[in-house]
């Protein structure tokens, strides 16, 4: 039996910081939804509060307040950073029994997932695609093309009904997402052309990499001036994408 933990910001929920102090939760759309038809699937919390004192506490009352009834098992919420696979570590650990590929870390930030899948675990995008993690189904960006019939207000509609999740609106006629097979299928039914361009973690790790050589200087992007120490030139394409050219030196 699965075991899913989830983040809470920008994953579950957005907080906000009320002028008492106190911590709120306003979930994210969709999330509810998911979390109730994942019934009785154990369900945790892996999350950074920060480091005040009392911030773990806090974020604990805001969840509960947020999600009543959703995160019982007090075994399963762990709070701390999200900086090495040690924290997934002890959350598979806190199961019970469950191994790591039990377990789902469902996450928006690539690296924290990339260190929940260093410690076994296997990790999704966002709440819709949880039950796509637990049956070992992948994630694809896709670029959705609206027919002249078609606005954004269908494709929302349409998305809201399947594994689909907007990303960025390049357009009124092109919108990249993240959809499973079945989303795929379920807005290509509805009319909209779906272009298939490669795997969510596969993508992310190419942009850790351009990161990785950006933050080392030995990168720039199109159009800047190349340094002694530039070894690549990355390009960000019109839906969102990064691209790398490694560049010829003559010695």
């Amino acid at each position: 039996m699965s075991v899913i933990f989830f983040d809470i910001g920008e994953t579950l929920a957005v907080p906000h910081v009320d002028p008492d102090g106190s911590l709120r939760l306003q979930p994210l759309p969709r999330v509810v939804a998911v979390l109730d038809a994942l019934g009785e699937v154990r369900k945790g919390i892996i999350s950074n509060p920060g480091t005040d004192d009392g911030a773990a506490a806090r974020a604990a009352s805001a969840l509960a307040q947020a999600f009543p009834g959703r995160f019982t098992d007090e075994a399963l919420v762990h709070w701390g950073a999200k900086d090495s696979r040690e924290i997934f570590d002890r959350a598979v650990a806190s199961t019970g029994g469950a191994t790591a590929d039990d377990c789902v870390f469902v996450g928006e930030n690539a690296r924290e997932r990339a260190f929940a899948r260093e410690a076994g675990m296997r990790t999704a995008t966002h709440p819709v695609f949880t039950v796509a993690a637990m049956e070992n189904r992948p994630v694809f960006r896709v670029r959705i093309e609206l027919p002249g019939d078609q606005d954004q207000s269908a494709l929302t509609a349409a998305m809201s009904r399947t594994e689909a999740v907007p990303v960025q609106v390049v357009s009124q006629r092109l919108v990249v997402a993240t959809a499973t097979t079945r989303g795929t299928e379920v807005l290509e039914s509805a009319g909209f052309t779906v272009d298939v361009q490669g795997g969510v973690e596969e993508l992310a790790a190419t942009e850790k990499f351009v990161s990785d050589l950006l933050a080392r200087g030995e990168a720039v992007f199109e159009g800047e001036e190349p340094t002694p120490e530039t070894t690549h030139v990355v390009k960000r394409e019109d839906d969102g994408r990064l691209t790398v050219r490694r560049l010829r030196f003559v010695r």
